[in-house]
């Protein structure tokens, strides 16, 4: 990060975070989809510590749950400062929604998910649980 993506405070901006977030969260979802998927919702955001001018920014990306035409997508961004040789630090996590889309705009139907470890089958279980809690209604066939 560069002394361009800093606050008043000397601090990078939320807003740069998030773009890269975004970035990342659109990218597995595409790939897991096989076409374009856009940004629905960011369901949770947490910035869980400062990031400052220097810092190498991490940002993965993974798909945890599909429906039929949507994806929720875990975040996670770690920093360490770019000379030294030190500790990586969790500074930032997220929880996306997307939606595969077609060449007119239209849902696609994106691949089932076929969550093979058990960290994957517990990602998946906590994104339909989160999606249960944060959207009452919510079928899991979206």
């Amino acid at each position: 990060m560069s002394e361009h993506d800093t606050n008043l405070y000397g601090t990078v901006h939320g807003g740069v975070v998030m773009k890269l977030i975004d970035d990342a969260a659109a990218a597995a979802a595409g790939r897991h989809a096989g076409v374009p998927a856009v940004t629905v919702s960011v369901e949770e955001m947490t910035f869980l510590a400062p990031v400052h001018a220097g810092d190498l920014l991490t940002v993965r990306a993974q798909v945890d749950r599909a429906g039929r035409t949507s994806m929720d997508v875990g975040v996670v961004v770690t920093a360490e400062r770019w000379n030294t040789t030190g500790p990586v630090s969790r500074v930032a996590t997220a929880h996306l929604i997307f939606v595969a889309i077609d060449a007119d705009g239209q849902p696609h139907r994106v691949p089932a998910l076929d969550p093979v470890t058990a960290p994957d089958r517990r990602r998946e279980r906590h994104a339909r649980d989160q999606r249960r809690h944060t959207r009452p209604g919510h079928t899991d066939t979206e």
